[in-house]
């Protein structure tokens, strides 16, 4: 497979990944953009591996998780961090503010747990597969999920309360 085929039946998969972990578009497409010029660079070493999307999947999660120590970050980030929830119009429907809400949870978790979450619950992929993408053990995999998904459930509480 070339880095041309590639790009063109992964592309947009990877970019629906980025969201999930970005919670933004356009840092996801940045995200996504970065990666595969690190991967077109690397290609050679990308096509080798027993799974390319797999390898260019934990490329794509990897920077992610440092993205703030890279420069990439500081170049295109233009707003500061997000604010709490912003207040949502009365006539929204109710299923955009639970999704809005959810959002916000998600911002607020550290990057190893929202990439552990979005691989799980969005990717669908086992423990072991996680733990290979984020470069870990699988019992710190399930670790990261259950904190992630306690600090969910207590913003929820708070929320209900």
């Amino acid at each position: 497979m070339t880095y041309e085929e590639f790009a063109d039946s992964r592309l947009t998969a990877l970019l629906r990944y980025a969201v999930m972990l970005t919670g933004d578009p356009h840092q996801a497409q940045d995200l996504v953009q970065e990666t595969m010029v690190r991967a077109q660079l690397n290609w050679r070493r990308v096509a080798r591996a027993d799974s390319p999307e797999r390898y260019v999947r934990r490329m794509l999660t990897n920077q992610y998780v440092d993205w703030r120590r890279g420069t990439w970050m500081r170049r295109v980030l233009l707003r500061g961090e997000p604010e709490d929830a912003a207040p949502v119009a009365v006539d929204h429907a109710q299923d955009t503010v639970d999704r809005d809400q959810v959002w916000a949870w998600l911002a607020r978790l550290p990057r190893r747990q929202r990439a552990s979450l979005v691989l799980r619950y969005y990717e669908d992929l086992p423990d072991a597969e996680i733990a290979e993408i984020l470069g870990c053990a699988v019992g710190t995999v399930r670790s990261s999920i259950s904190r992630a998904l306690a600090t969910l459930r207590a913003e929820h509480v708070e929320v209900c309360s």
